[in-house]
C-alpha cells in the first residue's frame, strides 16, 4: 500500500466516466455501442470464446445523431465538459488532461487488483503527506488524514448521478473501444464497470483507529486481511468512513442507472 502516493481512482475512474461527457452530450452526439469482435467457430464444438453480456447498456432516449469524436481526438471535448461541471480549480487540482478515456478505462480495470498503475490514473495525488499517530513500532492511521480527501469527495457529492449515468450511456462506444484495445477484444466494459462497483461496495469498514506497521519505507496495514485488499478497497479504507460512505452512495446510484440488476449480497 503506497500511503505516500494515494490515488483518487474510485472517484475519477467511476464517477467522472459520466461527468466528463454530460455537457458535451447535451448538444452533440449519440452512437450505438460497437458489437464485440466475433470469433470464428472452432473445428470441434467447445464453449464460445466470447462471453455473454451480463449488463447491456440501456438504450439512450432523445439522443443527437451527431457522431462522437474519435478516441484519439476526444480529450478536448471531455476536458471542456469537465471544466463546465466541476470548475477550473478542481480541474487544475485533480485532473490529468491527456488520454482521458484510456486512463479512466485502465483505472477502472485496475481497481480490483493489488495495484493500480499510478502513471495511468486520470487524477493527481491527494495534497499533503500521510498522517500517522505513534511511532514505527506502535502506529495508527491519524483520523486527520481523512480531511485530505474531503475537497475531492465534496466535488463528487454534488454530482447528479442519474444525469451523469445518462451521459455515460451515450458516450459508451469510446469507453468500449478503449476497453477492447486494453486487451479484451471480446470484453464488455459495462460488465467490468458493474463488477468493479460491486467490488468497491463490498469494502469493509474496519474499526478505528487502524493499526499500521512500517517494514520498510512505507507504512502498511498491520492487519494482513486489510493489507491483502485490492487497490480500490484500500483507497476507500484510507479515506475514512465518512468519505467512503459518500463514495459508496454515489456508486450505488451509478450502478442502479447503468443496470437493472441489484448488487449481489
Amino acid at each position: 500500500m503506497e500511503f505516500n502516493k494515494p490515488v483518487i481512482g474510485v472517484a475519477a475512474a467511476v464517477v467522472l466516466i459520466a461527468a466528463g461527457t454530460w455537457y458535451y452530450l447535451q448538444s452533440r452526439h449519440a452512437a450505438t455501442p460497437p458489437t464485440a469482435a466475433t470469433v470464428p467457430p472452432p473445428a470441434q464444438p467447445r464453449e464460445s470464446a466470447e462471453p455473454a453480456i451480463q449488463h447491456p447498456v440501456p438504450a439512450g432516449e432523445g439522443a443527437s445523431k451527431a457522431p462522437l469524436p474519435t478516441l484519439a481526438d476526444s480529450d478536448p471535448v471531455i476536458n471542456e465538459a469537465l471544466g463546465q461541471l466541476v470548475g477550473a480549480a478542481a480541474m487544475k487540482d485533480y485532473w490529468l488532461p491527456d488520454g482521458v478515456v484510456r486512463r479512466i478505462v485502465v483505472t477502472v480495470d485496475n481497481l480490483p487488483r493489488p495495484k493500480a498503475a499510478v502513471q495511468k490514473r486520470p487524477t493527481g495525488t491527494v495534497a499533503g503527506a500521510i498522517m500517522v499517530d505513534g511511532d514505527e513500532l506502535h502506529a495508527t492511521l491519524d483520523p486527520r488524514n481523512f480531511v485530505r480527501y474531503q475537497p475531492w469527495v465534496a466535488v463528487i457529492d454534488r454530482l447528479d448521478m442519474r444525469q451523469l449515468a445518462g451521459a455515460y450511456l451515450h458516450f459508451y462506444p469510446l469507453l468500449q473501444q478503449a476497453y477492447q484495445d486494453l486487451g479484451y477484444p471480446n470484453g464488455y466494459f459495462n460488465d467490468r464497470l458493474v463488477q468493479v462497483i460491486d467490488h468497491l461496495l463490498a469494502t469493509p469498514q474496519p474499526a478505528q483507529p487502524i493499526a499500521l506497521v512500517r517494514p520498510n519505507v512505507m507504512y502498511t496495514y498491520a492487519d494482513p486481511g486489510l493489507e491483502s485488499r485490492s487497490a480500490g478497497q484500500k483507497l476507500l479504507i484510507r479515506m475514512g468512513p465518512d468519505n467512503a460512505a459518500v463514495i459508496k452512495a454515489k456508486l450505488t446510484e451509478l450502478r442502479a442507472a447503468v443496470t437493472t440488476a441489484p448488487p449481489k449480497r
